[in-house]
Parts: structure tokens; sequence; C-alpha cells
């Protein structure tokens, strides 16, 4: 069994990107992050990414809104980004508050500056298999950990727990397109599935993304399965001093002795997440200046 380290991968990628950073004359990528309240895991997500793209030397805005900010408040905001012709690239962090259109609100953003790769129109490039489109970048972190590792999807059977558009369905649609590290064979499995185990076991690759703490257990893996779990759960331990620990979608103790490779919670996927956003970000500023 071989422990992926995601965080690895990001740093890698991270330096990489700074040398390409670096190497660019006139004005850096710029990225502004919108967020929406107080919620502490967005305050902390957001921090996260300003920081890194500061490391990059790409420029980051941060625009902290009222909880109680309108539907149409918020429009005028991604708009007025999406007129500065110094962004290069525009994040509204989820969720938010339930009064806001979440995906209208993706809508909005200029698809050319959708560097979270929700808008409609980059949902569709990456049906029609457009590269000029910008793929989510969660899904987009996991086919850059199988590049990064010598994994092969060709041929392979990958099954995916969950049907979100974040992970689930969009990594289906990577996994099926035509390409070294794609040509799967592809099930898409969900709360409705019968069965479950069953299916599971028959993957070459499993991709956990259903959001429910250690639900993949070792009896529905195979021996030298590829694991790759991209859960973030909270769950309680009074051992802990903060009172809980972050568990992903799988079972790691059980499951990792049948893994051939295997990815923890945390330090898998996560990282990966932040490093291709900033990935996206200068594809943005690159096409932008074309």
């Amino acid at each position: 069994m071989k422990k992926i380290d995601g965080k690895q991968i990001a740093k890698d990628l991270v330096s990489e990107l700074t040398q390409e950073v670096e190497a660019l004359s006139g004005d850096k990528p710029c990225i502004a992050f919108i967020r929406v309240g107080d919620d502490p895991a967005s305050v902390s997500y957001v921090k996260s990414k300003n920081e890194t793209a500061a490391k990059i030397g790409i420029t980051p805005l941060l625009f902290a809104l009222n909880e109680s900010i309108s539907q149409e408040e918020l429009f005028a905001k991604v708009d007025e980004l999406n007129a500065d012709p110094k962004v290069n690239g525009i994040l509204v962090q989820s969720p938010l508050p339930k009064h806001l259109d979440e995906q209208a609100t993706f809508n909005r953003i200029d698809p050319l500056k959708d560097v979270d790769g929700f808008h409609e129109t980059n949902a569709g490039r990456l049906v029609q298999e457009d590269a000029r489109g910008f793929v989510s970048c969660t899904p987009a972190g996991i086919v850059e950990i199988c590049k990064r590792e010598g994994i092969k999807m060709e041929g392979k059977h990958v099954v995916v727990l969950g049907r979100s558009l974040i992970v689930g369905k969009t990594f289906a649609l990577l996994a099926m397109q035509k390409g070294e590290y794609a040509n799967a064979t592809v099930t898409v499995c969900h709360s409705r599935t019968k069965n479950l185990a069953e299916i599971t076991r028959q993957a070459d690759i499993l991709v956990a993304a259903i959001g429910r703490p250690e639900m993949v257990t070792k009896d529905m893996v195979s021996e030298g399965t590829v694991v790759i779990d991209v859960g973030i759960n909270r769950v309680e331990d009074p051992s802990r001093k903060r009172g809980y620990r972050i568990v992903g979608d799988v079972k790691f103790d059980e499951v990792s002795p049948l893994a051939s490779h295997i990815t923890p919670v945390p330090g898998g996927v996560g990282p990966m997440t932040v490093a291709l956003l900033m990935s996206n970000t200068v594809k943005a500023y690159k096409l932008q200046q074309a």
C-alpha cells in the first residue's frame, strides 16, 4: 500500500506555478475572492487560498460582504469584478447564505474568469472536451494526483461514490474523456444505488465523494484497488482538544491494507484543490492576454 502525499504533490505544483508566474512580464495574475458572511470554515478556506496566491505571486483581492447582502447587490459586485481587466479570476466561496442563489451567482461570473469551474459554460465545455474551459478544482486535483503517481485510468473500471457537480459528476466526465489519464469505464453510485458494495468491489479505482464519515469499509473494496478519499467530515471526539477530528468517507485503517494506493484525510485530495485553483488562475491570465 502506498499512502499518497497530497500535501507534497500540491507543494510541488505551487513551486512550479511560482516559477511560471515569476517568468511573466508585466502585471501578475490576479484573483478576487468573494466571501459572504463569517462562517468559520469559509473564513479559513479563503484565508488559505489568499495565502497560497500571495506565495505564488498571484495578487489576491478579498471582498468580505455582509451576510444580509441581497442577490442584486452580490450580482453587482460580481459584475464590477467581471468588468475589471486587472482581475483574471473570481471565486465566490460556497456555501452562500440560504437566501442567495448559488448557481445563479456562479453563472453571473464571466466564464473566462470562472476559475472554480462552476459556470454553465465551463460545465458544457467539459462535456465537449473543450480545453478552453475551466474544470472545478477538486476533480482536477484528483486527475493531477493520478498523473503524478503514474496511476493510469485507461481501460480501468472507475467507481465514483457521489454525484455532486463539485466532485462526483465532474470527475466522472473527466475519467471518461479521451486521454492518457482518462479513457476509463465509469460507474457513478449515489444514495439510491442498490447493492452498493457489490459495485464498489468491482472498482480498479474507487473515488469516495459522498460526504458520509467512514462509510467505505473493507468489505466494499477489493485487494489492489486505488482508493481516492475526497470526504472531509467532522466527527465528535472527546479525546481531542478541539472535541472533534477530521475523517474522510473511507475507514482508512480498515481499507488501507487492501489498497494499492490510498489518499489520507487530511493531507490527501484537500491540498490539491487550492493548488489547482491557482493553476486555473494562471491559465485564465494567459487566455485573457492572448
